[in-house]
């Protein structure tokens, strides 16, 4: 958050993550992270999560926004610093 790549961050605890990992199925408990950005910080925010997570793979899926308050999509653009 301080570093301006995103303008929110919710932390979604009590998640059961079931998936195979070097040929062998795993079973974790995970903490589910929304952050809300935009395309021009996409990348900075993805590498700054490959090198703070733990995962030698982490989840990091962008999604692509159909429609959202206008109010709140221009509060994500103005608070995401350039």
């Amino acid at each position: 958050m301080e570093n301006g790549l995103a303008a929110c961050c919710n932390l979604i605890p009590g998640l059961t993550s079931i998936y195979t990992w070097k040929g062998k199925v795993q079973k974790d408990a995970e903490v589910l992270m929304m952050i809300k950005t935009d395309d021009r910080q996409y990348q900075k925010l993805e590498q700054t999560i490959k090198e703070l997570h733990p995962y030698e793979v982490p989840e990091v899926i962008a999604l692509d926004i159909k429609r959202g308050s206008k109010d709140y999509l221009k509060w994500i653009q103005e608070v995401v610093s350039l």
